[in-house]
This record gives structure tokens, sequence and C-alpha cells, in this order.
């Protein structure tokens, strides 16, 4: 679904300037230029943000992986008048991916009493009306059984079939089946399940099971489109994958391994996530790609330098250069033409165009590693890269929210990374001055994870399990401010995105808050800080205008489009009571009489929730009679972002 920001018209009668707080904006001497890339994405698999969420893939436990000890995620459906059993069969697989398949035999059956078994998805299957779902089976029979089978989307107390088909002609030998399941008239639900019938006697063993709804420019292995669309409506730069500590893994044999995400997904044998479940690896690094392409972003990418959470490195040296290798040829798959290995490669794989890549992130967060290897570590990708790919950006790990002692010296890193989880005061205390001091010949900086959190205990903290999943309006009133000290540095930093950015909110799917977007099988919705994160990025200039508060508590920036005039005014007030600010914009000829305010306010515990999901939503609003110099009236805990026609 699309959430849109509430619209109203209205007059807002323009009070004339009196002493006390006040708001400036110098027009007249641009501080800088803003980043183009300033407001992107990251990602990686935690809360089932791919598996279970942006990734479209139905059916859990497709290929039988994820408990070496029993079907997880299936179960048998018999009547009284049938039997069936199912147990995992590592004998006769499928390939060397598929390792695994599912035989299911049945001892009684019959057309009237049919039996087999049933995936439960990720908490459920979507039910849309009139909707075409793809099924793909990798089957086999025992000799002389042929079918037929039949896959059904039904609902979960067995009494609606939502659509059904029939498939036969199987035998010995593996194949893959295809059908499509057309729903029609029904109300939307989750409460359903997948079934997969035999309506004879017989073995049946399956080493897929897949089911797809429609998908994000239909891709056949593609995204979720309600989340798409959220996504697209942030209208981020750049997308930065595949994470985080997905990235890393928890070993060095559990790190995300880009070869082996390639290719149709039944040569993808997937691995265990170090948020304490199974990736399909459905979501591999072309589907990264062109994630990023269908938002119009740049991709940034992540590559494995060596470090793994649970503290296992590689040395920098020879025991480095196949992880360095590594490396190179995945910058080749993505930039590569025809002519080079691995650009051959992902042309065969369907994108025949190279990706545009301006940024490469060596490792994550490698101020974990105590061994002290990452400065060796770092140097020995640097030079290699920089050797086949001079004009790549190279971002260390390491940043200035990490003592100086632990940051990178033998190189000099492009772009530095910093994190950043604090909760609202922290953030309301540190982003006046925040970058201030840099120095603006160091290199650029990159906030490539960062959150506002309004309790008092942090997010990796137990008791945070006992929270909603997505944050509130105090939180995003800290998101806001941080934003604005961003905003006013951008021409230093140069790329930032909040983290974590998905969150699947059924229990037991998550292992953090707060997040961005919350989801279950059928709808999805922002928070708060969504709502905070679009109204900054749908709106923001080129130019970067200094702004000066006097007198208040009200935090900001502005920015001004250089093409059109127009001045982008954003103000957070954390306070509970609404503040009058008084606000001159210097250096302009005048402005223009109307202009738009766009108000995200409320109560701050104020949320969304599935249930509730535009409980806290922005409204626009009219405001007349403008001059260069007037007040305005912020709500109480609201952030607002003022559109204002400027002539200089």
């Amino acid at each position: 679904m699309k959430l849109t920001s509430a619209l109203l018209i209205c007059s807002i009668p323009i009070a004339s300037l009196a002493a006390g707080p006040s708001f400036t904006v110098d027009a007249g001497h641009p501080a800088g230029n803003v980043s183009p890339r300033l407001y992107g994405l990251m990602t990686e698999e935690i809360n089932h943000s791919y598996d279970g969420g942006l990734y479209a893939e139905l059916i859990q436990n497709r290929a039988f992986l994820d408990d070496a000890r029993k079907p997880a995620h299936w179960s048998v459906v018999h009547d009284e008048d049938s039997s069936a059993a199912m147990e995992l069969d590592e004998t006769k697989p499928y390939n060397d991916e598929l390792t695994t398949s599912l035989r299911l035999t049945l001892d009684k059956a019959g057309p009237d009493h049919p039996a087999g078994v049933a995936n439960s998805g990720y908490w459920g299957i979507p039910v849309y009306a009139n909707t075409r779902y793809r099924v793909s089976l990798l089957a086999r029979a025992e000799e002389g059984f042929t079918g037929p089978i039949t896959v059904t989307i039904v609902a979960d107390d067995g009494k609606q079939v939502y659509a059904s088909k029939t498939i036969s002609g199987l035998g010995p030998a593996w194949k893959n089946y295809q059908a499509v399941l057309k729903t029609h008239r029904v109300d939307p639900t989750a409460r359903a399940h997948f079934r997969i019938t035999l309506e004879q006697p017989g073995t049946v063993w399956f080493g897929l099971v897949s089911l797809f709804p429609p998908t994000w420019n239909d891709r056949p292995n593609g995204l979720r489109k309600d989340l798409m669309q959220m996504l697209v409506d942030l209208k981020p730069k750049f997308l930065r994958f595949p994470g985080g500590n997905y990235l890393e893994g928890n070993t060095i044999e559990t790190r995300f391994e880009w070869k082996k995400t390639l290719g149709p997904i039944e040569q993808r044998h997937g691995h265990p996530c170090p948020w304490g479940y199974r990736s399909t690896d459905g979501m591999g690094l072309l589907e990264f790609l062109e994630w990023a392409e269908d938002m119009k972003a740049e991709p940034v990418l992540g590559v494995y330098a060596g470090y793994s959470l649970r503290g296992m490195h590689v040395n920098p040296g020879p025991d480095l250069e196949p992880y360095v290798q590594d490396a190179l040829e995945e910058i080749e798959y993505v930039t590569g033409d025809r002519t080079t290995t691995w650009g051959k490669r992902r042309a065969e794989d369907g994108h025949p165009k190279p990706f545009k890549l301006t940024y490469v992130e060596i490792g994550n967060e490698d101020w974990f590693d105590k061994s002290g290897s990452y400065d060796a570590r770092f140097a020995q990708f640097y030079d290699a890269i920089k050797a086949r790919y001079p004009q790549l950006k190279l971002i260390s790990t390491i940043g200035n929210d990490q003592p100086e002692a632990a940051r990178v010296h033998s190189r000099k890193p492009d772009v530095t990374d910093e994190h950043y989880y604090r909760n609202v005061e922290e953030f309301l205390r540190m982003s006046p001055d925040y970058a201030r001091a840099y120095d603006r010949s160091g290199p650029e900086i990159f906030t490539g994870e960062w959150g506002a959190h309004e309790t008092s205990f942090p997010p990796w903290d137990q008791k945070s399990r006992k929270e909603p999943p997505t944050p509130n309006l105090w939180a995003a009133i800290g998101d806001a401010v941080f934003m604005a000290a961003m905003e006013r540095n951008s021409d230093l930093i140069k790329m930032q995105c909040y983290a974590p950015l998905l969150v699947n909110v059924n229990p037991g799917a998550r292992q953090w808050r707060p997040n961005l977007i919350g989801y279950d099988a059928l709808s999805a919705y922002g928070s708060p800080s969504y709502y905070a994160i679009r109204m900054f990025s749908q709106n923001v200039g080129d130019e970067i205008l200094a702004t000066t508060g006097v007198e208040t508590a009200v935090q900001g920036c502005a920015t001004r489009d250089s093409n059109t005039g127009e001045i982008y005014l954003k103000l957070v007030n954390p306070k509970s009571t609404a503040e009058s600010l008084n606000i001159e914009i210097k250096g302009v000829r005048s402005v223009a009489s109307k202009a738009s305010a766009i108000t995200l306010a409320g109560a701050p515990e104020q949320t969304n929730s599935i249930d509730n999901p535009r409980n806290v939503v922005p409204t626009t609003t009219t405001i007349r009679d403008l001059k260069p110099d007037f007040s305005f009236t912020l709500p109480p805990n609201s952030i607002v972002v003022l559109k204002i026609k400027s002539r200089s």
C-alpha cells in the first residue's frame, strides 16, 4: 500500500514579529553544497527483513534446510479416511545445493479424501482478491506414480479454498513443475496456508517448494510491492548492502558469500543468519543491485574484510589474499562489461548493463576486532582495489565515533563510517554541535547506521523485547534533530541512513527495536520516524543555508534549490508546549506570498502499528501573506518542513 500525507489546504495567519524566540536563515551566502547522496537506506537480514519481509517468497523453509532434524514449518494434512507421513530425506538430492528433500508417503487416500503437507508461510500466507500467485515445485515420484498432485491456498480452518491447481506427469526423475494460482473475489486475510495434496496412495519427494505473489516490476525472484513502494517514497539516493552483521556472519564460514547467491534459486543453499534463523539467499547480490536500480539509487557495496562476529579474523598477508581477490571479483560482477569474467556472468544472470558504483565499504564495525588487525586488513584491500579501480571511494568501518587509536592510520580512507544508536535526550544534546569541529580536509563522513530510541535503555537491552517493534513520536523528534544536524553539515557528511530499516512484527520474528517500517504477512505501516525521514528526504535542496536560533529549544536546518529558488526550512520543536518563532530569511529580495507547511505532531508517546497504521502522519497546510520575516507557531512535539519560494 502507498502511504501518503494528508493534505489540508487552509489559511494560517502570519503574525507580526515581536521579541522572543527567533530563527534566522542566511540565504545570501550559501554555506556549502548538499551531498546529492545524503539520504539513503541501510539493509541487512535482521527481524526477517528479507525472508518473511521484503523478499516476496511466501513459503518458509522452501528447501527443507532450516532444521536438520525435522521439516520445520511443514505439517501433515489428512482426514479420518486418509493417512500420510512426511520426513526429511538426504538420499538422491536434486543437486549439491539442495541437499535435503521432503518425502511424502500416503498409505490411504482417495479423490474425496486427499492427504498431503501444508506450509504455514511466514506467519500466514497473504490472500488478496483477484491475484495471481506463481508456484514452483521440484518434485519426483516413486516408479509408477504419475499424480496428480494438487496445490492450493486454503483458509486455516479449511472451510475455504482460495485458489487451486492440479499438476500431473510426475515421474522418478527430478523435474521443475510450474503453476499459477488465481484468487477471485475474497476479503484479504493472512489466516491461510499452502497445501500440496495427493488423491491416491504413493510416495513423492519435494526438493524445493516456492510460492510468489506479484512482485515489484514483476521480477520473478522479486520484492514485496507494498514495502517497495514505501521505500521508493523515501527517495533514497543509495542502498548500503548486504549489511551489517549479515555481511560478517557469526563465523568466517557463515559470512555472506556473494558467489553462492547467484543463479536460479534451486542453486542457492542458503546459510545461517547471525540473528538466529536461516537465510535462503534468495536475496542475492544481483537482487540487491536490482533493488537499488528499481529505486533509482546507487549501490554502496559492503565487502567481507576478514572479520566475523564471534571474534574470528583472517590474518593480513597471504591468508587474507583470497578474500581480497573475492572482493575484486565482486566489484567486477557489479561494474564489469561482457569482456570480463564476472561481468559476463552478470550478463548471463540477466543484467547485461554494468551497475554504477562509487563507494565500497571494507568490512563492518571492525572496532569489535580486538586483534587490532583492521588497519593492516584495510590497507591490503585498499591497495588492491585502488590498483584496479582507482575511481572508487573506499570506506573504513571505523570513524570519528570511535577512539583515535582504533582508527585506520596506514592509509587515508576516502570515507569513514560512523554509527549512532542514542536515546532522544542524547541526540537533542549532541545534534547542535555534531560534525561542527570535523576537519573539512579529512575523509568524507558516512553516517552508516543511526537511530533514536525513546527508552532509557539501549536497543540491545533485554527490556527492549517488551517494547513495540517501531518507535513513537518522541523517537522521531530525536531522529529529526539529528537529521537536521547532518543536513547542516552535508558538505562533509556525504551519506546517512537509519537502521534497522524493516521488522516483521509477529511474535518471535524480531531481534531488535526500534525499526523504521513494520509489517505482517498482509499489511505494512510506517513509524513516526519513517514519516520524519520521508519529510526530510523528499524536501531537500542542493545549497546549504546557515541558520541561527536564539532563545529557543527549536533545532533545524535550511537548504535551497538553486534552480527554483525554493527554500526548505526544517524545524523541530522538542518541547511539550507550542513555540511561537520569529523567522527571518536574510539575503532575499522577496518570497512568494504562499508557502506549504508539512507538520508531524502529537503526544510524544503516540505511535503507529499494524492495527492503527496512520495514527501519526504528516499534514500539509498552506500559509499565506508571507514575507521574508514572519512569525510561525510550531505545535508541541512537532517536526515541520516549510517550503518557501524565494526571489534573490
